[in-house]
């Protein structure tokens, strides 16, 4: 009987996430070209294996049992680490990266990162980038748990983390806007708690995989709207589907044309001071270095900030060296 080290390979590994994701041993067989019965044998091998039942049979559909999803949990974690190495294997033979993933908060301008994306390909088109949009703690998490080789826009202290590098960005405002439809809109100023509990709230879910993640500027008591990103509680606001902080960048066209209006409240304003953040323990690749040399123009660092219009604003791109 093959043992478990002879039977979970990454291609076995593969298989099997496809047969979960597909949740039929046909379906899985006829996208990775085999025929079903060579898909059957070979799960059957690695349950055999393992001496443990991997997918429930009994079903319409080939459902995982407790055991087959923590060897997918695991198998994917794996796969992961294949895929590092082989990243770092590159590295050193050529200096730059297979792959690069950014994790970018949603309160970082998009317009920006695609324009930097554009010019590190011109310099770059060998290494595949990634970028993956996180909200609040869950920036950092990417960056922590190895999911993200470089985190922009962290709004904690990253330097709580061991093993992190970190710069500041730039200090973000928020502002509280509502639509001119809203009652908020003509209530007195400045607004009491006691009035915004009355009224929901728009809050953006935060990203975080582990632990509660973040909430921020909610009432106790008070109705929430949770909505996956900046931009997509910029809209909600628009439509008068709630109230709430929004970055004064992002808010200040929709403030000029009358179609958000700002109003102040009894607590503080926000300000939170942006971060970008990388591993200190990985080795910097090409690629890497690349990105925190334009992170140090002050131009870039304003621009990643506030340039949430295309066409305004300045990035000045250095040059690789």
């Amino acid at each position: 009987m093959p043992t478990p080290r002879e039977v979970l390979t990454p291609e076995t590994l593969a298989l099997l996430q496809t047969v979960a994701r597909f949740g039929s041993f046909a379906a899985a067989a006829r996208e990775l070209g085999l025929v079903p019965s060579a898909v059957t044998y070979r799960v059957r091998q690695v349950e055999d294996a393992l001496d443990a039942l991997l997918f429930d049979r009994g079903a319409r559909r080939a459902r995982l049992t407790a055991a087959g999803e923590e060897l997918l949990r695991e198998g994917e974690r794996l796969l992961g680490e294949v895929d590092a190495v082989a990243n770092r294997v590159r590295r050193v033979a050529t200096g730059w990266e297979s792959q690069l993933t950014i994790a970018v908060d949603t309160v970082i301008s998009r317009h920006t990162m695609l324009e930097l994306s554009q010019a590190f390909f011109q310099v770059a088109p060998q290494t595949r980038l990634r970028l993956r949009e996180e909200v609040l703690s869950g920036t950092l998490e990417a960056l922590v748990s190895g999911l993200a080789d470089l985190a922009i826009g962290v709004v904690l202290e990253s330097g709580s983390s061991t093993g992190l590098r970190s710069r500041v960005l730039g200090e973000l405002q928020f502002v509280f806007a509502v639509a001119p439809h809203h009652p908020l809109a003509l209530a007195p100023q400045p607004l009491s708690d006691d009035l915004l509990r009355r009224h929901r709230a728009v809050a953006v879910a935060d990203s975080a995989v582990r632990g509660d993640g973040l909430t921020l500027g909610l009432l106790a008591g008070q109705e929430v709207l949770t909505v996956p990103h900046m931009q997509a509680k910029l809209e909600a606001q628009l439509r008068g589907l709630g109230a709430g902080f929004l970055p004064e960048p992002l808010a200040r066209p929709y403030l000029g044309s009358g179609q958000l209006v700002e109003r102040t409240v009894q607590r503080p304003n926000r300000i939170a001071r942006a971060s970008y953040a990388w591993r200190e323990a990985v080795a910097r690749g090409r690629a890497l270095r690349w990105w925190l040399q334009q992170l140090e123009s002050p131009a870039t660092r304003q621009a990643l900030l506030e340039r949430h219009a295309a066409g305004h604003g300045d990035t000045r791109i250095k040059r690789s060296r």
